[in-house]
């Protein structure tokens, strides 16, 4: 009886001392975080007259008060974002599109704008911004006007409030950019998408197939599904699966936020590789100090955590929807050799679709960054697919050529 209790108590510890433990780290960590915000504040706040403090700690997160714990501030990451912008070339023009009765608006760039090709409609990654794309926006607007915006959450665009629920959460992204579309008036484009924008762009492309002419997706995030683990594998101790369960509501930029005025340090100490990909247009820490101030804004809901599942998998894995597209539309998947998605993915994607156009291309060097990483490479390769839709050369094209033919006899 005894050997059995034992047993009993320790399958109950193996079941239920991980998400314990994991429970108690988060605490701590949030604990943590507002002891440090407590003593900042309070060191700032002894540096001035009472008076002072008092009337600063009243001021609104408007970037008007130094007594903040996270160094940032909407005005900064203008200042920021204007000086981006003055490294393209290209005629620029810059504007909030209002959305959901005004309730909302949508930080959007247009560059050559007018010109008679089919537009080129760009939408970036998880933690990024309009201000990312500056390697590649004098090459692809030279031939089609280029626009560009931020998602709803990200950069200077604003910041509501995403239901909890998956796939409600991705709908509200697809309904601002469907909105977005039509306060832009335009028709039909060209919709490139990275990362999360690829996944983004694809549940566009499916639910509104009649706007796409051509979808490129660029190291597209969300598309395989998350594998299952193998029945053979040895079980993990309870610590193991304690690690894992602190793990798992892990949010990376979370970090950048709680880590206050330590945050754009940690951005420079993890992501020197950013710099050093953008120095032909900076000697300094512009591109880092970008990133920083797209991401230490309070977020009203986490919706990309809302999406996932541990550890970065979607939870609507795309991959199981890709048959849902309009098989006349042609996709371009882009991918860098070097980088953590795997471009299998993009093979699975032809497969399932063997009547539609599907082409997967592999920037060699390059990592999930392509766009940067190779931003020749990866230009060049933008505007060939570009010119192959304006020239109406594609596949889809002879498949429809084809079947008129079939229709003869």
């Amino acid at each position: 009886m005894i050997r059995y209790k034992y047993l009993s108590v320790a399958g109950l510890l193996q079941k239920y001392l991980p998400p314990v433990l994991g429970a108690l780290f988060n605490l701590f960590a949030v604990f943590a975080v507002s002891c440090l915000n407590g003593i900042y504040s309070f060191l700032r706040a002894a540096s001035v007259p009472a008076s002072k403090a008092v009337s600063r700690l009243t001021d609104r997160w408007d970037g008007s008060s130094w007594f903040r714990w996270r160094p940032t501030s909407i005005m900064q990451l203008s200042a920021i974002e204007h000086k981006i912008f003055q490294c393209i070339r290209s005629k620029l023009e810059s504007m909030f599109v209002p959305i959901r009765s005004n309730e909302c608006q949508i930080r959007t760039i247009i560059v050559n704008r007018n010109h008679p090709r089919i537009p080129l409609v760009m939408v970036h990654g998880m933690g990024g911004g309009v201000g990312l794309w500056t390697l590649n926006i004098d090459s692809l607007a030279t031939k089609r006007t280029v626009y560009a915006f931020d998602l709803l959450g990200f950069g200077r665009s604003s910041r509501p409030s995403f239901s909890s629920d998956a796939m409600d959460a991705e709908n509200q992204f697809i309904d601002a950019i469907e909105e977005w579309r039509q306060q832009m008036k335009l028709d039909k484009f060209i919709l490139l998408g990275h990362s999360l924008g690829s996944y983004l762009a694809t549940s566009y492309a499916i639910r509104h197939p009649d706007r796409v002419h051509h979808l490129i997706a660029v190291e597209p995030w969300g598309f395989p599904e998350k594998p299952v683990q193998a029945t053979n594998q040895p079980k993990l101790s309870y610590w193991a699966r304690a690690v894992i369960t602190m793990a798992r509501p892990f949010n990376p930029l979370a970090v950048i936020r709680a880590a206050g005025p330590w945050g754009p340090g940690l951005v420079k100490k993890f992501r020197p590789d950013l710099k050093q990909r953008f120095s032909p247009l900076f000697d300094d820490d512009t591109i880092l100090n970008y990133i920083y101030h797209c991401n230490a804004q309070t977020p009203r809901r986490i919706s990309i955590r809302t999406m996932s599942i541990p550890f970065g998998w979607a939870k609507h894995p795309m991959i199981l929807r890709i048959t849902d597209l309009d098989k006349s539309i042609p996709i371009t998947l882009v991918y860098g050799s070097r980088s953590w998605i795997d471009s299998s993915t993009g093979q699975n994607v032809k497969y399932l679709r063997p009547d539609s156009y599907v082409d997967v291309q592999v920037i060699q060097g390059a990592g999930h960054h392509v766009f940067a990483d190779r931003c020749e490479e990866f230009n060049s390769l933008i505007n060939e697919v570009c010119d192959l839709v304006d020239h109406q050369s594609l596949q889809t094209r002879n498949l429809e050529n084809d079947d008129r033919d079939n229709d003869i006899f």
